[in-house]
């Protein structure tokens, strides 16, 4: 099975927050599919963690090797598609990509974002509840 991961899922996976585990449990065995803009929201996310004082920069560096050893598969979507749903929605870019790609692909989108989650349902995709 195929499923369209989102950064939050990603940096609470990477961060070893207290969710870590049910999310592993959830993914395990799946395929991870991601648009090409999850890596740069990961780099931003670490970097906004880092800013705020969360993490010091040896933690976002051992972040980003746990990261890279992730098996997501990196996917296209279309720029011309993904407007249309953040017009629809009335998001940023970067949570319709994460929509169009699980419309696309036919996946449900796992996420800790509920505004995210309810956008996708409302656009059609199938989404995946994380209960913490």
């Amino acid at each position: 099975m195929d499923i369209v991961v989102d950064t939050s899922i990603i940096i609470a996976v990477i961060a070893n927050e207290p969710v870590k585990e049910t999310l592993i449990e959830l993914t395990t065995g799946a395929d991870l599919i991601v648009p090409q803009s999850v890596h740069w929201e990961t780099g931003n996310a670490l970097s906004a963690m880092l800013k705020r004082g969360r993490i010091t920069v040896e933690q976002a560096i051992q972040a980003v090797q746990i990261y890279r050893q992730i098996p997501f598969r990196f996917v296209e979507v279309e720029l011309e598609e993904t407007l249309k749903i953040a017009d629809a929605r009335g998001i940023y870019a970067y949570d319709a990509y994460l929509i169009r790609c699980a419309v696309k692909y036919k996946t449900p989108l796992i996420s800790l974002d509920r505004n995210l989650m309810m956008a996708a349902k409302e656009m059609g995709a199938r989404v995946i509840e994380v209960v913490k």
